[in-house]
């Protein structure tokens, strides 16, 4: 089982490496039968290739089983035309990526601003208002004057009922409660295609307790009541700004793991950027590529019913638990001593110790 690792800009190469050496651990302890293999994107791609993604790597990544995508420094490449293309808008496009799925849940010995939360918002991924995702050709931003600004929002019924099935099929492995987020009360046409599509893909989770609230809503309680959720589906924009509420509600982005997930492919790609002002100074959390890794494991377990790829995914989650739950075991920016090398290895020997 081929899995393309791709370091990225910035912390990426180090968090990158951190997750490698955690997904060799599991390979040798549940004999998964991983084939881990690197090829290089962002800046050092584009000084050796002359291009942020080389075509091959994009070839590479539609054949290996999964992905693991580090952060990238996107905003800072150059013009497209001069190689400066992002990796990770390009590949959600071209493996079709429709699905993030972003779990939030607090640790025990990790400051979080709230109590108790564990939920997982899972958030359509190929429309919206986002300008690089709603249009086969130019941008969904465009500017008919120098003083008149607009954007064209995309919802289509088939892009709803498939995140709609994404959500039953979590929430059903869950508590089997779901929420849809929407404005429906406000954008009427959009958000109320949105909403009917999502209870269309639900259809076959007549199991599963739905409700729905207005996304004001969902970002006040949030913070009174997060216990009261368990999964959320929501559309581009919404579930991106709620779901990075929910990280720092519960510990903070260096802690959100998440996949990009088709029906076919799946890429593990932390929530946070790619902090180019601590790079090189193993000073970064690997956490959440390290659980996002795991997530990966878990899919695949789900896709190609291998009991030994949802023990691994399993042993990760509780081997970084285990990290962060004491003191002396977490990484510098939680109050802890260690760097992202040292992180790494007590992790990986959580698990060759079987913990």
């Amino acid at each position: 089982m081929r899995i393309l690792l791709l370091p990225g800009d910035g912390i990426g190469p180090e968090i990158t490496a951190a997750t490698e050496v955690a997904l060799r651990a599991l390979d040798a302890r549940f004999g998964l039968g991983l084939a881990l293999e690197s090829e290089q994107i962002g800046f050092k791609g584009l000084e050796s290739y002359g291009t942020t993604l080389h075509a091959d790597v994009v070839a590479k990544a539609e054949a290996a089983a999964g992905v693991v995508l580090g952060p990238v420094s996107s905003a800072s490449y150059p013009p497209p035309e001069q190689g400066g293309i992002n990796p990770s808008a390009t590949i959600r496009k071209r493996l079709d990526l429709y699905a993030n799925i972003r779990p939030s849940r607090t640790r025990l010995g990790v400051p979080a601003v709230v109590p108790r939360m564990d939920l997982v918002i899972v958030r359509e991924n190929t429309e919206g208002f986002y300008a690089d995702r709603n249009m086969a050709l130019g941008s969904g931003e465009f500017m008919p004057t120098p003083d008149l600004a607009l954007a064209v929002r995309r919802i289509t019924r088939e892009c709803s009922q498939r995140i709609g099935r994404v959500a039953g099929q979590v929430a059903r492995r869950r508590r089997k409660r779901l929420t849809i987020v929407h404005k429906a009360n406000v954008l009427k046409i959009s958000d109320g295609l949105f909403r009917e599509g999502v209870l269309e893909g639900l259809k076959d989770f007549p199991d599963v307790a739905v409700d729905e609230l207005l996304v004001d809503a969902v970002a006040a309680l949030l913070v009174r009541t997060p216990e009261a959720f368990d999964v959320m589906v929501a559309t581009n924009m919404f579930g991106d700004i709620i779901s990075n509420e929910a990280a720092e509600l519960s510990g903070g982005l260096g802690l959100a793991p998440s996949v990009n997930a088709s029906d076919k492919r799946v890429v593990a790609q932390a929530s946070h950027g790619s902090a180019p002002d601590i790079a090189g100074q193993d000073r970064a959390n690997p956490t959440a590529l390290l659980l996002s890794a795991g997530m990966m494991l878990e899919w695949l377990a789900d896709r190609h019913q291998r009991n030994a790829l949802a023990e691994a995914a399993a042993a990760m989650v509780r081997a970084v638990d285990a990290q962060l739950a004491t003191a002396s075991g977490r990484t510098q920016d939680l109050g802890g001593p260690l760097g992202t090398r040292a992180y790494a290895a007590a992790v990986a020997a959580r698990i060759n110790s079987g913990l």
